[in-house]
């Protein structure tokens, strides 16, 4: 995924099927400087992580 898709599903209403890892995630926030973004598993939300946006994938 690239930076620029990141952001617009981050800020879009409609939830987006993504991935990490092969788990569905939600895309808390994206840093466009480092090209990160901060996501947590969707079935576990008290457990953020940063990675890099090339990790995640869209479905």
């Amino acid at each position: 995924m690239n930076v620029m898709r990141a952001r617009e599903i981050s800020e879009s209403p409609v939830m987006a099927h993504v991935t990490y890892d092969g788990t569905p995630v939600y895309i808390q926030h994206v840093n466009e400087q480092n090209n990160t973004v901060r996501i947590y598993a969707l079935d576990d939300p008290d457990n953020e992580l940063e990675v890099s946006v090339e990790s995640l994938e869209e479905h």
